[in-house]
């Protein structure tokens, strides 16, 4: 199997071309084995790129448990990047068809490649039940190894919790992050996300992903971080959300609703997988 391996600030996957091989019978056993680090080639999970009537192209998200996801903001960036730079879509502006609704990424070139997009996350959801989460309110408390929180829930193409109550050291976020992505509040699991507003136009994240656990970055947990502190009132409706793996530049419409994410995107190796 011939794969492509890529990140967007350190938020890795494998990635496969369906455009011109067979997608894998069992995406979701395959991801499983490809994510392993040691055994496997290692990544944050598996995306594939397929064709698609309505749009350039499709992509699939498998996380590292197996679990098939809605949307994944680093990943759709190196989608674009793929189709530009293999000349399956090489324009300025590409569709990419998710579980979460066709998104359209507007390319950067540098140097006749692709360097990185601007990616409309589409429309934040507030409504607990469209999140989902129990309850009347997309603002819920959660106690956790002995702190409770304020979360702000929203979904940005996939259900996120954001709190800016505390932020947990290395070992707490493990810990955390991985007792409240199962809480019963989300009945759909979440994404858990820390924030720390630095200054009105800069954020520091950690985000677990609902089945990845702790990864160098998250698109859609960095869109949903700056949305919900904004909300929050505790910054502007653009500003830099800064992850272990690197920055992403995040802007919030409040009129349209729409959010918008800017990053890089780049090839790590090409290699063949035997299955």
């Amino acid at each position: 199997m011939r794969f492509i391996k890529m990140h967007g600030c350190g938020n890795d996957y494998v990635y496969l071309d369906c455009f011109h091989s067979p997608a894998p019978e069992n995406p979701s056993e395959l991801s499983v084995k490809v994510s392993k680090p040691h055994t496997g080639i290692g990544s944050d999970g598996l995306i594939l790129i397929e064709p698609c009537p309505g749009a350039d192209a499709r992509m699939r998200i498998f996380n590292k448990d197996g679990s098939e996801g809605e949307m994944c903001g680093n990943g759709i960036r190196c989608v674009g990047k793929y189709l530009y730079d293999s000349g399956i879509a090489q324009k300025k502006t590409i569709s990419v068809d998710t579980r979460s609704g066709v998104k359209i990424l507007e390319m950067l070139i540098k140097d006749g490649k692709a360097a990185g997009a601007r990616v409309d996350m589409g429309k934040m959801i507030f409504d607990p039940a469209r999140i989902p989460v129990s309850g009347t309110s997309n603002r819920i408390k959660l106690s956790c190894h002995g702190h409770t929180m304020e979360f702000f829930c929203l979904n940005a193409g996939n259900p996120h919790a954001v709190t800016a109550d505390y932020f947990p050291s290395d070992g707490e976020f493990e810990k955390m992050g991985s007792a409240l992505e199962f809480d019963p509040a989300f009945p759909e699991r979440a994404n858990v996300s820390f924030i720390k507003v630095l200054s009105p136009k800069k954020i520091k994240a950690r985000v677990w992903e609902r089945g990845s656990g702790p990864t160098m970055a998250c698109g859609s947990g960095a869109t949903a971080c700056l949305v919900a502190a904004f909300c929050m009132g505790l910054c502007d409706d653009r500003a830099t959300v800064c992850l272990p793996g690197g920055e992403l530049f995040i802007e919030y419409d409040s009129q349209s609703g729409h959010a918008f994410m800017t990053g890089p995107a780049e090839t790590v190796f090409v290699g063949d997988y035997l299955l």
